[in-house]
């Protein structure tokens, strides 16, 4: 499974093209944006025997909806087509609705930058009055999934995390008992293992040429100023990736693989390749998001994981968590003009977090976002532990910032030797401010 976080390259573009939808009387606007009246939110099991529904999703994502798909045809007369978007999705998806292609709903990160990237104003419905929102876990009801405060998407699993995920025999046999609290003890702990001959990291930084997980390592490392509004000031052109922190985390990150903490096949790895390092204790501990959990339970059962994989958030002072929504964490009802379908839409994602979610959330063996729906006793204690850790973090540059720039594909040029950290922090900080620019974000 490969799970890509490309930034908004195609925004410019885009935004320029993106067709306006049709006026619908149901979805609570128009194609001006002007507002008319709620929309309605038909029956779960309402009659929808001759309408087709289509939902867009990624190679990782389109088993996702299987149980929810058969359950509601049986429910509703209604069919189901999902369909798999090439890779990179992001960017196809985004290419398609420039040509006025759209399904009647997609997976899609939830974030505000990519709302943006879609048009959402235009091309999506909007769900604030969704019936399942009463149902939710109030920590994650407004976490993620809104843009310029109307909410677009239905948050479906718990938005994926930045953190440390770990061999506990392998810390164990280094001695090192406890998970640390900072990033300076995490670094200690990492030069215990390596003078014991032990790869603390293993990072994925060829992987095809998508290096997209080299920027946890930035990211993780920026939580606390994320708290005291980092992102806040990087929109506003007041702060910049040249300016620290985001330029010390980088060199920090350039730092540790100078001093040998990471994988000899550094340049070349994959992210299939981590999970199988971190399982057969080739190294100690992978910064990853939950995508690589799904990996790990891939190639192990629960009992195996229990056993071997544990999980921490981890920062610069401390151990706050660095949220992510990704794709596969939610879903997007888009304006295609056509009434009844977009009624449909909704129904399905009511269908979804309301009569369909407790067998979802088995199928998936996943964590449940709604306290009246147990989580399955199978989840895995580490995935339990992410969840755990999202009451307590802080959005990422997804979450927060204005636009996505390609940070993770400079990183890995650096790995490669091809560029300084100075180098990515002013490409980056370049690409942010055209991309910030493309949206008429003020200051630009």
């Amino acid at each position: 499974m490969k799970m890509r976080y490309p930034a908004l390259a195609a925004t410019v573009v885009a935004f320029g093209l993106l067709t306006a939808a049709c006026s619908d009387p149901g979805t609570g606007t128009t194609s001006d944006d002007t507002a008319t009246s709620p929309a309605s939110w038909p029956a779960q099991d309402a009659d929808l025997e001759g309408v087709t529904l289509t939902i867009w999703a990624a190679q990782n994502s389109n088993t996702v909806p299987d149980s929810v798909v058969s359950a509601f045809e049986k429910s509703t007369g209604a069919k189901v087509d999902v369909v798999t978007i090439t890779d990179p999705y992001e960017q196809s998806v985004q290419t398609k609705i420039a040509t006025g292609d759209k399904p009647d709903l997609a997976f899609w990160q939830p974030t505000a930058s990519m709302l943006a990237a879609i048009n959402a104003k235009t091309n999506l419905q909007p769900l604030d009055d969704a019936p399942w929102l009463g149902s939710m876990d109030p920590a994650l009801a407004d976490l993620t999934g809104i843009y310029d405060e109307t909410r677009y998407a239905a948050l479906i699993s718990t938005p994926a995390v930045i953190g440390m995920y770990y061999n506990k025999e392998v810390l164990a046999a280094a001695g090192i008992t406890g998970t640390p609290t900072s990033w300076s003890e995490l670094v200690q702990n990492a030069q215990t293992l390596r003078t014991g001959g032990v790869t603390p990291f293993f990072e994925m930084g060829g992987n095809d040429g998508v290096p997209w997980a080299t920027q946890w390592w930035v990211q993780a490392q920026l939580a606390e100023a994320a708290q005291d509004g980092l992102w806040d000031e990087v929109n506003a052109n007041d702060a910049t990736f040249t300016d620290a922190p985001i330029i010390d985390a980088i060199t920090g990150y350039q730092g540790l693989i100078n001093d040998g903490m990471f994988n000899a096949d550094i340049k070349t790895a994959t992210f299939e390749d981590q999970g199988k390092a971190l399982l057969a204790g080739e190294a100690a501990m992978v910064l990853q998001v939950n995508s690589y959990f799904s990996q790990l339970q891939s190639l192990a059962d629960t009992d195996e994981l229990n056993q071997k994989i544990g999980f921490f958030p981890i920062s610069a002072e401390g151990n706050v968590g660095t949220y992510i929504p990704d794709q596969a964490n939610a879903l997007v009802a888009f304006k295609t003009g056509d009434v009844t379908r977009e009624a449909a839409a909704r129904q399905l994602l009511s269908f979804w977090l309301g009569d369909g979610y407790a067998d979802f959330v088995a199928d998936q063996n996943t964590v449940s976002l709604e306290p009246e729906v147990p989580t399955p006793a199978t989840v895995p204690d580490a995935l339990q532990s992410v969840a755990d850790s999202l009451s307590s973090s802080v959005g990422s540059m997804q979450a927060l910032a204005v636009a996505n720039p390609d940070l993770y594909l400079r990183l890995g040029d650096m790995i490669q030797g091809s560029l300084t950290p100075e180098q990515v922090a002013q490409q980056t900080q370049d690409q942010f401010a055209q991309l910030a620019a493309a949206q008429g974000i003020a200051g630009f």
